[in-house]
């Protein structure tokens, strides 16, 4: 009597053996083209739902990350703008005493004034043009101007703008003798400088918000393709 492969059980055991071995080679092809030991739902339900659900909130901290950074932006481009301001105030200080020191309506003074007038338009144009995205951290009044930061799920942080200059005598055009004082300047000075330490406190904070999303990223990364 003829065999077949129908009827030969040792056949019948080989061929269970390589469909066997096919099926472990497909799975494991497929964990090398996905690196991930459960790529799809019929791999194990419970697991790619977890998996599903981590990598949804990956997504959720691009954005986040996404908010800092452009808060970061904003904050910059604020304290450059400080930065031309303060050297401004600088010189506007050394030009209040040399006008002190000089005659009344001398020449002299006449041209101190004007040096320490266009410092002022300068310093006023600097406060103007320190916008990032429709938000401008010196101009207070307007809650448009205010930075709001999404930090996480439900959670914000505010950065509040401020008025750019403490007194009028850092922007004023038409500077008299009378006002354009090292006193004034310095209390203008003084002022600035403490809100330019306040964005700089503001920017460290996004700074360290960023690096703690950064590191959640990476744990949840890890968890996704965490062999189970």
């Amino acid at each position: 009597m003829a065999n077949s492969i129908n009827t030969n059980a040792g056949a019948l055991v080989a061929l269970q053996s390589l469909n066997a071995t096919s099926r472990q080679l497909d799975t494991v092809q497929n964990r090398v083209n996905t690196g991930l030991k459960v790529s799809s739902a019929k791999d194990n339900g419970a697991i790619f739902a977890i998996a599903s659900g981590l990598r949804a909130e990956q997504g959720a901290l691009d954005s986040v990350k996404n908010s800092i950074q452009r808060g970061q932006s904003v904050i910059d481009v604020a304290l450059a703008a400080g930065d031309t301001i303060t050297k401004a105030l600088e010189e506007q200080k050394g030009l209040a005493v040399a006008i002190q020191s000089s005659v009344a309506g001398s020449a002299a003074e006449t041209a101190y004034l004007a040096d320490f007038n266009a410092l002022g338009t300068e310093i006023t144009a600097a406060l103007a043009g320190a916008n990032f995205d429709g938000i401008n951290l010196f101009s207070a009044g307007s809650a448009t101007n205010n930075l709001v930061v999404q930090t996480g799920t439900g959670s914000t942080y505010t950065v509040h703008a401020v008025a750019g200059a403490a007194t009028t005598v850092s922007t004023a055009t038409t500077a008299t003798r009378a006002t354009a004082t090292a006193a004034n300047v310095e209390t203008a000075n003084t002022a600035f400088a403490a809100k330019l330490g306040t964005l700089g406190s503001n920017s460290k904070s996004l700074e360290r918000q960023l690096t703690f999303t950064s590191k959640i990223q990476d744990a949840l990364e890890a968890g996704v393709r965490q062999p189970r």
